[in-house]
């Protein structure tokens, strides 16, 4: 008896160089994905000064023609807000960071009535105090960083097209340049 040493069909070679191939797929895309975190705005602020804006407690929902939004803010800024500020006439303090989620809307076909709920995101709005480092517009600074959903990518928006940043929150300086209050729970 002649010892045979089994041989792979075509098929079993196939199906293994596919698996190959679907592997470093999976790890070329693991690998390639952004790390929104490591975006900054040129001498402004970095998306990494927001890390686990995912999970801070909303501040406010608002809704315009195009976008449905959310505002979130960290503790030092909910802290503020449940002490009164602006209301009271004293600022936020330093360290106070809110998070604007927009996106763009769409009409949720399970629902026995008309609502609009979140499809595609749009951009992050970001915004921190911090009156030593941003002196010039009274210690606010403002970040835009829009998605691109094709790419599952955030790109820093230095041109300011959808930030008014400063300039449109002189508006409201007598509540801190900040527009949204803390809504009633």
């Amino acid at each position: 008896m002649i010892n045979e040493v089994p041989t792979m069909n075509i098929t079993s070679k196939l199906t293994i160089a596919a698996l190959a191939v679907g592997l470093a797929g999976v790890g070329a895309m693991a690998w390639s994905a952004q790390d929104k975190y490591s975006l900054q705005l040129p001498k402004g602020l970095s998306f990494s000064e927001f890390r686990g804006y995912e999970n801070w407690q909303v501040v406010s929902v608002s809704q315009t023609a195009e976008l449905l939004k959310v505002e979130v803010a960290n503790p030092t800024m909910i802290e503020a807000y449940r002490a009164g500020i602006p209301g009271n006439g004293k600022p936020f303090p330093d360290g106070s960071k809110i998070a604007k989620i927009e996106w763009k809307p769409k009409k949720m076909v399970e629902s026995p009535f008309a609502v609009n709920v979140p499809d595609t995101l749009q951009d992050v709005f970001l915004i921190e105090k911090d009156t030593k480092r941003f002196p010039d517009t009274k210690g606010w600074a403002y970040a835009v960083f829009d998605y691109q959903p094709a790419s599952d990518t955030f790109t820093a928006d230095a041109t300011g097209t959808v930030n008014c940043g400063f300039a449109c929150h002189t508006i409201v300086k007598n509540k801190d340049y900040i527009f949204h209050s803390f809504q009633k729970r």
